[in-house]
């Protein structure tokens, strides 16, 4: 399994990101299906940060729109 693809696919899909900001393991698992604790917890993170980069990308861009 490829973590990076499955948060990619996570975040790609906004019924997902708003799935998973309800109940994160609930979302990861219903992407990648029964995996170890450790491995679901590395995916929760991995999705955590990519959403939170996205967050600060964009208001980035709307700060670079005023100038």
């Amino acid at each position: 399994m490829d973590i990076e693809k499955t948060i990619a696919k996570i975040t790609g899909d906004k019924s997902l990101v708003e799935n998973f900001k309800k109940d994160p393991v609930a979302a990861v698992k219903s992407v990648v299906g029964s995996v170890p604790p450790e491995v679901i917890d590395k995916i929760v993170d991995g999705v955590k940060a990519k959403i939170a980069s996205d967050k600060v990308s964009g208001a980035l861009d709307a700060v670079k729109g005023l100038f």
